[in-house]
């Protein structure tokens, strides 16, 4: 079965939980255009997602769900409002949701965790998980340290759910080798904050399309805490201080703040530009419903293309 077949939606794409972006209305503009819209509750509290939650049920009569990041500290309160608003579709990040699964299973709701170790997957899958993210170190904000190419087939050969992809998805071609790797469907972030309806200021989109193939940065890495953004003033000299053995009050002077000057503020020299690798391949601000026709006929044609050279 194929993502877009098990969540009944027309495309077998998720959008990532995108914390400060993803609000209830860009998950909304994702679902109507044909996607599975999440609405990211990291940059939120509880009542924030609340209103999130109602915001994007007026929007859209398509699925939807919530992106749960498990060490935001009102976690266990965001949990109980999924249930309360009736979410039946929740992916979680940063850990394992495993002390909220019997009540979210009990309301009939589907458990995609998103993983980055084939160790997570099998432990994830063990507590009652309906299929997994299999996310490789490509994509933006935090990371692992498998890429796609190799994190999804071990991940694939590792669980009996399904598996979806993630990192380094942008258009067909990527999304037939997702296939080919044995994910069921993607999730996208990077490529859908070049969209019209995407919510992050203008300057945050100017900088991804001006970004080159090698113009993302890893900080944190030393630390434990690798996030992938846009090379700027403030994630070069991250990177600079932390290599000269910076501790982590003196790094987070650097970031506290810096995803919502990046997404709020449109500062593109202190802000926290999260961004994948695919951010060289994007060039132009288009539609959701574009995008995603543009990377699902790309898709059809690599496959007709593979299938003539037989």
């Amino acid at each position: 079965m194929r993502l877009d077949e098990m969540l009944g939606i027309k495309y077998p794409f998720i959008q990532g939980g995108m914390a400060n972006i993803a609000t209830g209305e860009f998950a909304a503009a994702v679902s109507n255009a044909g996607g599975l819209g999440l609405i990211g509750a990291g940059g939120m509290n509880a009542e924030m997602l609340r209103e999130n939650i109602r915001k994007c049920k007026e929007l859209t009569d398509k699925p939807f769900g919530v992106n749960l990041m498990l060490m935001n500290p009102e976690a266990d309160a965001m949990a109980e409002v999924i249930v309360e608003e009736n979410v039946k579709i929740v992916t979680t990040g940063a850990g394992s949701p495993a002390k909220y699964m019997e009540k979210w299973k009990a309301n009939g709701m589907m458990v995609i965790p998103v993983v980055s170790s084939s160790a997570l997957a099998i432990r994830v899958e063990r507590f009652g998980a309906d299929a997994v993210i299999a996310e490789g170190t490509e994509s933006g904000g935090h990371v692992g340290e498998m890429t796609t190419m190799t994190l999804v087939p071990k991940v694939v050969d590792s669980v009996n759910i399904p598996v979806i992809a993630a990192g380094g998805i942008a258009d067909g071609r990527q999304l037939a080798a997702a296939f080919a790797l044995g994910a069921i469907g993607v999730q996208m972030g990077t490529c859908l904050l070049a969209s019209e309806e995407c919510p992050v200021h203008p300057a945050y989109k100017a900088a991804i399309l001006k970004a080159k193939d090698n113009d993302t940065i890893v900080t944190g890495r030393i630390a434990g805490t690798p996030v992938r953004v846009l090379k700027n003033e403030m994630s070069r000299e991250y990177v600079k201080q932390e290599k000269a053995g910076a501790d982590k009050m003196e790094l987070e002077k650097y970031t506290l703040g810096s995803l919502r000057k990046a997404v709020f503020d449109g500062d593109t020299m202190n802000g926290s530009l999260m961004a994948g690798q695919v951010a060289g391949q994007i060039n132009e601000i288009r539609p959701l419903k574009d995008i995603f026709t543009d990377i699902y006929e790309g898709y059809k044609k690599v496959v007709g293309r593979l299938s003539d050279a037989e």
